[in-house]
């Protein structure tokens, strides 16, 4: 089990839930905006938003910011370790930097300082075009110089006596993302921040999210995600709550079971497990759902769930645990549906 830090009001590893993250694409110092693309994204599922702090002017708004938002925030720092510092001194929750690239140990032993005095954490991380020269020549391109590249600087922090440390190794390749973050998990018991980095366009970026993302999490490595998608930032949390929910680390949901349709399919069961989808996706219970396509194998294959329906032209079954429970007309079918899936809604 890795160590559990402590983030704002959330703490991660050690057990706890796994985090999801995301990140704001507005110039920081644009107070209003960046509240209301955090606020949204809170909405959506999202735990902790990380913010690009690029010069004086975006560190500085961070206070401000701060008091208007209630999910912890993580500075996001390159190549001047006097922006993180001024983050810090701001109020900001975390900081992620690479020791690497802020200058001399004189630098990091400023931060490092600057971490401990105000008691907040520090993301490490690598990822395939920031490993380190010597890593690079001494193994190649692989999981190992990624991995020995991110844990040099773990060793940078711990130094000066840094122990509050999240570590990543991300890649945009699936399989050297996986084989990285395995590797890493024999390695340190510092919480697991994980990704596949530029994963790419929505539909892309969710495939190789999805597989990477999941994968290391049905192995129980894991502590916070980020899905990177090169689209709104607000969809980031939405996939990545799901990839939670397909691996079984998130229940307090309405799990909608549903065929892939078939010749036998009589009515429109694809228009109807899109709505039912849709209308209970703000119902926190654990609750299972099967829209099967025909009467034929519907509730035989549904028997798990606690309610159905399968149909045809003309009428539709609705079922509990895999037993007719009443047919009606077609026309009133999802009328009634909606108000089964209220009623179990209402005994939870």
């Amino acid at each position: 089990m890795t160590k559990k830090v402590k983030i704002g009001n959330l703490f991660i590893g050690g057990g706890e839930r796994v985090a999801v993250q995301s990140m704001t694409n507005i110039k920081t110092e644009k107070i209003d905006e960046v509240v209301s693309q955090i606020n949204l994204l809170a909405d959506n599922g999202c735990d902790i938003v990380r913010l690009a702090v690029k010069d004086e002017k975006d560190a500085i708004a961070l206070k401000s910011i701060k008091s208007r938002v209630q999910v912890p925030l993580v500075a996001d720092i390159h190549f001047d370790y006097r922006l993180a510092i001024k983050s810090i001194e701001n109020g900001v929750d975390k900081v992620r930097i690479n020791p690497g690239n802020i200058g001399s140990e004189e630098n990091i032993k400023k931060v490092a300082d600057c971490l401990k005095e105000y008691n907040i954490p520090v993301r490490v991380g690598s990822n395939t075009g920031s490993i380190e020269k010597e890593f690079l020549a001494k193994y190649g391109k692989n999981e190992i110089s990624l991995v020995e590249s991110a844990l040099k600087n773990v060793y940078a922090l711990e130094k000066y006596g840094v122990e509050n440390i999240v570590i990543s190794t991300k890649a945009s390749d699936v399989n050297l993302t996986v084989k990285a973050y395995e590797y890493l998990s024999t390695k340190t018991s510092y919480p697991l921040h994980v990704g596949v980095t530029e994963a790419g366009t929505y539909e892309n970026g969710i495939v190789k999210s999805s597989i990477g993302i999941g994968s290391l999490l049905l192995k129980g490595i894991g502590d916070t995600i980020r899905v990177s998608l090169t689209a709104d930032p607000i969809k980031e949390p939405i996939v990545a709550k799901k990839i939670l929910r397909g691996v079984g680390l998130e229940k307090d949901y309405v799990e909608v079971v549903s065929c892939p349709t078939c010749g036998r399919t009589e009515y429109d069961s694809i228009g109807l497990a899109e709505r039912v989808e849709y209308l209970t996706k703000d119902i926190k219970k654990p609750i299972k759902i099967a829209v099967m396509g025909c009467v034929v194998n519907g509730p035989g294959e549904a028997k798990d769930c606690d309610l159905g329906i399968a149909g045809s032209k003309d009428f539709c079954v609705i079922f509990k645990k895999g037993e007719v429970y009443k047919k009606v007309p077609f026309n009133l079918a999802e009328e009634e549906f909606i108000k089964e899936i209220k009623e179990i809604e209402k005994r939870l």
